[in-house]
């Protein structure tokens, strides 16, 4: 068996991909479902949709019309090949479109010497005692 390794940003990343497309959830107990994404959040709370449930030694099967899964109980989700490619795909032209963008902005506050608003020489006098003795 082969690992791939993908660096992905976020784990959610790829759950809001995988929307209404196919993939299995295994969870910490054995359980196994198959069955689409309807919906996930920032948790990784999962709801399934067209749902087979497998038991944890393989002999008891269930389907399921819609189900939810709590996102601290999966130990692993797998998703088709061609997804993944598909937002390798995408986060490499957006990291193209970041930087063509990023090397194009004109700063206009850029060389200004020290600090924004007026600069040296403003404001009171600093140190001890006042310079001015009027009083």
């Amino acid at each position: 068996m082969v690992c791939i390794y993908i660096e992905y940003s976020l784990p959610l990343t790829l759950l809001n991909a995988a929307q209404n497309k196919p993939l299995l959830v295994e969870l910490k107990s054995g359980e196994t479902f198959n069955g689409h994404l309807i919906a996930c959040d920032n948790y990784m709370n999962l709801t399934l949709k067209q749902v087979f449930q497998t038991s944890p030694d393989g002999d008891v099967f269930y389907k399921i019309p819609e189900c939810y899964i709590r996102g601290n109980t999966i130990k692993y989700i797998r998703v088709a090949d061609e997804l993944l490619d598909q937002i390798k795909a995408t986060q490499d032209r957006d990291r193209e479109q970041f930087k063509s963008q990023r090397g194009s902005n004109d700063r206009s506050d850029r060389g200004r010497g020290r600090g924004g608003r007026g600069g040296r020489g403003r404001g009171r006098a600093r140190g001890r005692g006042s310079h001015n003795n009027n009083q």
